[in-house]
């Protein structure tokens, strides 16, 4: 029987979903208040239509949720120093909406098309290692949260999501690695490969390829930390967790980052 690459499943679900997003991305016309003081860009975000739902704290950084009423948009905003770090999309419910009949075929869709690539992912993957059924949802788990940019969050301390973690990452990294971070013509750092690496050796290949280390700080058992490379404009967030580095992202400004 024909059988189907993971990115051939990825591309039949990711055409199924186009109607409703599904993982948090930058959001279109608010990519400059990135950088921005909190003050100013909330006036800017009350003249774009949206209103504020919430905020909390987490650490020396602030979240809040903001709902645009018109175009039905959450967003997440990520306030660090007094500025706005990262804006991006939110669920609905992060925004205390409720889903509406019109999306509702497209979200079970969607849950389906996560569970059919989180399956096939297991089936590849458990070859080498069989999990009893904890183990399985376990490694299940890790593979989307690795996939889909989440947190690392083994609060159960498994090795079965520890390695459906990477699978996820190595997937997601193979898919995407030709971005490397960076765009246009000018010379840019590549980082994507470390994804996985032992810290030390990773932080090592990142001053080689020219990046400073400007920033750090610690969420619990995870670490993050900020590199700059001043020569391509790179601003670039590693989280460590078990001593290795699973997620690594350019994240376009940070205070620190020259």
């Amino acid at each position: 029987m024909k059988s189907f690459s993971m990115n051939s499943v990825a591309a039949l679900v990711a055409a199924s979903m186009l109607a409703t997003p599904v993982l948090a991305k930058q959001v279109p016309g608010l990519q400059d208040l990135v950088g921005a003081r909190g003050a100013g860009g909330e006036t800017q975000l009350e003249m774009r239509g949206y209103t504020h739902i919430e905020t909390h704290h987490d650490g020396d950084r602030k979240h809040s949720y903001w709902w645009n009423r018109d175009n039905k948009q959450c967003v997440h905003i990520v306030t660090w120093d007094g500025r706005y770090q990262s804006v991006e999309t939110a669920s609905k419910s992060d925004c205390n909406q409720g889903g509406s009949e019109d999306n509702a075929g497209a979200a079970v869709a969607a849950v389906a098309g996560i569970a059919l690539i989180a399956a096939l992912a297991s089936k590849k993957h458990h070859k080498d290692k069989e999990y009893d059924q904890q183990g399985a949802s376990d490694f299940d788990r890790g593979y989307r949260d690795g996939l889909y940019h989440a947190p690392y969050h083994n609060y159960g301390r498994s090795d079965a999501y520890s390695s459906g973690y990477q699978a996820g990452v190595n997937e997601r990294s193979s898919n995407l690695g030709h971005h490397y971070g960076g765009g246009g013509y000018a010379e840019v750092g590549q980082f994507m490969d470390l994804n996985g690496a032992r810290a030390s050796s990773a932080d090592s290949a990142m001053r080689d390829r020219g990046f400073s280390n400007v920033d750090s700080f610690k969420s619990g058992n995870t670490a993050y930390s900020v590199w700059n490379r001043r020569a391509s404009r790179q601003c670039v967030q590693m989280t460590v967790a078990d001593g290795r580095f699973y997620d690594i992202r350019d994240i376009g400004t940070h205070p620190r980052c020259r």
